[in-house]
């Protein structure tokens, strides 16, 4: 089943900005199992919006892929305040395929 994921974090947007710059250069851009990814600002930190192609790519890209590029780039320091809500993805469409940095 597909799986979407909010991830609402309160942290600087910058911190996104810095973590999908090197999340790019360690995946060209490509993350298996990832179908959709989008971020915003907010009024408490940035939010991100993932779609997968099931919970076991969510968890296998979070455990070798989005962990160890935040260990890295947070350097020692602890992950931000976080809350992720998940929900069916119920219709998906993505007519272009690219990346807009």
């Amino acid at each position: 089943m597909t799986l979407g994921v909010i991830t609402d974090v309160s942290a600087p947007v910058e911190t996104y900005d810095a973590l999908h710059a090197a999340m790019l250069g360690r995946t060209d851009p490509a993350v298996d199992g990832l179908l959709l990814h989008l971020a915003r600002a907010t009024a408490d930190g940035f939010q991100v919006i993932d779609v997968w192609e099931s919970r076991e790519a969510y968890e296998r890209g979070i455990r070798e892929v989005v962990g160890p590029v935040s260990a890295e780039v947070l350097g020692g320091r602890a992950r931000p305040p976080s809350t992720t809500t998940e929900f069916e993805v119920r219709g998906l469409v993505l007519p272009r395929a690219g990346i807009a940095v």
